[in-house]
C-alpha cells in the first residue's frame, strides 16, 4: 500500500523584493575673483622724485564701436639725483569712450615703474580725443597725455558662437551622471560673456565663471553634466549673455533617463507538512494549474525559497511537494501567484 505524506500547506506569503535605486544632482555654482597688481614700495634719499613715461601720447587708432582696445604706458621713477620714494595716488582718463582701469595708489621706489592702463570703448563712429591726467604725490605731475582714437561701424559686428549647437546625451541610468564639453568661440572682435542661465531637469554647466572674455578667433571651453532624476526624455537650453550682436546665444540639451536593470526576486513561505519528511521540493509553471517545473535540484530542508530567475512583466504559478525519506512525494500543495512588476 502507497504510504500517504501530507502536503504542506497552502503558502502564507509570496513576496516580492524589488531593488530601488536614488539619484542625487549636486549643482556647482561658479565664483569670479578679481585681481589686481602688486604695490611697489621703498624708500629713497630725496625730497623730490624725477618720473617719466614711456610714451607722450596713445593713439588707439579705429576701434569698431561696442568693442573695446587697452593700451598701456608706463611711468617710471627715475634714479636720478639719488632719487625719492614717489606715491602714485590716481590717474584719471577724460574723453568720449576713454577710461583706466588701474589700482591705486601705489608706491614707487627709486627705479620702479608700473604699467597704466587705457582703455578706449567708442560708443558712436566718428573721432575721439581726450587726456591722461596723473596725479603724483612726491614729485610733480608729469604733463597731462593726449589720448586719440576714432569708433568705426565695422561691417562685421563681434559674434558669439556655442559649440556644438546641440549636446545629445543620449540615455543615461538614473543614478549616474555623463559630462560633455562645449566651447565659446569668438569672430570679428573679442566677446565679453556676462553670464549664463540654464533650463531643463538634471542639466548643470561648470568649468566656466564670469564674466569672461573670449578673444576674436579663439574659444573658451565648458561643462555640461547630465543626471537624469527621472525616466524618459529631458530637454534643456543653455543661453550666454554677452555683448556680442547676436546675444544671447543658445545651445541645445538632450538626453533621457534610463532605469537601471533591476533583479526581481519572489520569496516564498509555506506551513511544513505534518508528517515526518526528509524535505520539499518547489515548482513553477506560467499558467495556473500546472504544467509546473521543479525549481530546486536537491530537497529544501527549511519551508522557504527564493527564486531570482524571474523576469519582469511576467506572471509566475508556485506549488510545494513534501518528501519522505523513502523518496515518496507527496501531492501539490496550494498554488499561489506571485506578479513580477516592469522593469
Amino acid at each position: 500500500m502507497r504510504k500517504k505524506i501530507t502536503p504542506p500547506r497552502p503558502w502564507q506569503s509570496a513576496a516580492i523584493a524589488v531593488l530601488t535605486v536614488a539619484a542625487v544632482l549636486s549643482l556647482t555654482g561658479c565664483n569670479v575673483g578679481q585681481s589686481s597688481k602688486p604695490s611697489a614700495s621703498g624708500t629713497g634719499g630725496q625730497s623730490t622724485g624725477n618720473v617719466g613715461l614711456s610714451a607722450s601720447s596713445l593713439n588707439f587708432g579705429s576701434v569698431n564701436v561696442g568693442a573695446s582696445k587697452t593700451m598701456d604706458i608706463t611711468l617710471t621713477n627715475s634714479t636720478a639725483a639719488g632719487g625719492a620714494n614717489v606715491t602714485v595716488s590716481q590717474v584719471k582718463a577724460t574723453g568720449t569712450g576713454f577710461s583706466t582701469t588701474n589700482t591705486l595708489p601705489v608706491d614707487l621706489a627709486p627705479g620702479q615703474s608700473i604699467d597704466l592702463s587705457v582703455v578706449f570703448t567708442p560708443t558712436i563712429a566718428g573721432s575721439s580725443s581726450g587726456s591722461l591726467t596723473i596725479n603724483l604725490v612726491g614729485a610733480n605731475n608729469p604733463a597731462n597725455l593726449p589720448l586719440n582714437g576714432s569708433g568705426a561701424n565695422g561691417s562685421a559686428p563681434a559674434q558669439l558662437a556655442v559649440l556644438p549647437s546641440t549636446l545629445g546625451f543620449g540615455s543615461v541610468t538614473i543614478g549616474n551622471s555623463k559630462n560633455l564639453t562645449a566651447s565659446l568661440n569668438a569672430t570679428n572682435s573679442d566677446v565679453t560673456v556676462s553670464s549664463a542661465a540654464w533650463n531643463g531637469s538634471g542639466y548643470a554647466v561648470t568649468g566656466i565663471t564670469f564674466p569672461t572674455t573670449v578673444k576674436a578667433g579663439k574659444s573658451v571651453s565648458f561643462t555640461v553634466t547630465f543626471a537624469p532624476q527621472s525616466s524618459g526624455s529631458a530637454s534643456g537650453n543653455i543661453s550666454f549673455v554677452s555683448n556680442a550682436a547676436n546675444s544671447p546665444t543658445g545651445e541645445n540639451l538632450t538626453g533621457s533617463g534610463a532605469q537601471s536593470a533591476q533583479q526581481h526576486t519572489v520569496s516564498l513561505t509555506w506551513v511544513p507538512s505534518t508528517s515526518q519528511v526528509a524535505g520539499y521540493n518547489v515548482y513553477r509553471g506560467t499558467q495556473s494549474g500546472g504544467p509546473y517545473a521543479r525549481l530546486n535540484g536537491s530537497l529544501s530542508t527549511n519551508p522557504t525559497y527564493s527564486d531570482s530567475s524571474v523576469q519582469s512583466g511576467l506572471v509566475y504559478y508556485y506549488v510545494a511537494t513534501a518528501v519522505d525519506s523513502s523518496a515518496a512525494e507527496s501531492g501539490y500543495s496550494g498554488e499561489v501567484t506571485a506578479v513580477i512588476p516592469t522593469p
